[in-house]
């Protein structure tokens, strides 16, 4: 297992569970992926739990206020990508149409963050390490591997993004859907899909996805643990195969078993 000690700016960083019930989630994904869990406290009321496996950070989850279930937020996964300042960055998002959230602001000596919405929607945290990198380890089992932008828009959300970051953007035919990849250097960073008529009123959002042995065992075991399936799993030819989830407070996630 390879420990992270930095992640490159424009790529993702770090996976973060919003939720209702912090037993719950505890209960589901430390039996799913095999996280250890430790409480945080930041100020009073609040707790911020990191998630290990093996040891190593890897994610983070927090209980939703009552104002924000209030204002109708529910329970979701946040992504976080890697940027070298979080001020600059949030000044560049908006003068490519996008929005932010507030100020960009210290997470004591962890690092500067800002929380962004591109034109089309999708929210994204930009993150500024500096005493905390993000995931000590990603693309193992049990952690995270894959980060996908499915939006409304790919034309306008690749260039909000390539100009963000630096993508390059890869058009690959993989069946009835073109799937596009996001490239930073010699490596894709996440990927992006249109959000087809038949998916409704489907808002743009980020979806993380996290590697496990075996798809369908982990399937049959998140069910047995309260997960409901959202896709039942599925092959991607040459890439793996694949299942879309929801915990049962309802925040969405993908697990893949990669090919070999």
């Amino acid at each position: 297992m390879r420990e992270v000690i930095q992640h490159e700016p424009g790529t993702f960083c770090w996976p973060e569970l919003a939720t209702t019930d912090a037993a719950s989630a505890k209960a589901l994904y430390g039996a799913l992926f095999g996280w250890t869990f430790d409480d945080q406290a930041q100020e009073p009321g609040n707790t911020y739990t990191i998630a290990r496996r093996a040891g190593k950070d890897v994610a983070a989850l927090y209980v939703l206020q009552k104002s924000q279930r209030q204002l109708g937020v529910i329970a979701h996964w946040n992504s976080y990508a890697a940027v070298k300042s979080a001020d600059e960055s949030a000044l560049r998002v908006k003068v490519l149409g996008g929005t932010i959230f507030g100020a960009p602001f210290d997470v004591g000596p962890n690092g500067r963050m800002v929380i962004a919405k591109d034109p089309q929607g999708a929210t994204l945290c930009l993150w500024e390490a500096r005493a905390h990198p993000g995931a000590q380890v990603v693309g193992e089992i049990g952690t995270l591997c894959w980060t996908e932008l499915a939006t409304t828009d790919i034309d306008a959300a690749g260039h909000f993004y390539a100009s963000l970051f630096g993508w390059a953007i890869k058009k690959q035919e993989t069946g009835p859907q073109a799937y596009t990849e996001l490239w930073k250097g010699p490596r894709p960073a996440g990927g992006m899909t249109a959000i087809g008529k038949e998916q409704g009123a489907m808002q743009p959002a980020w979806s993380v996805y996290f590697r496990v042995a075996d798809c369908d065992a982990a399937v049959a075991k998140a069910r047995a643990l309260g997960a409901r399936v959202l896709r039942e799993p599925d092959d991607i030819a040459k890439v793996g195969r694949f299942a879309f989830l929801t915990d049962s407070e309802g925040a969405t996630f993908a697990i893949i078993a990669l090919a070999p």
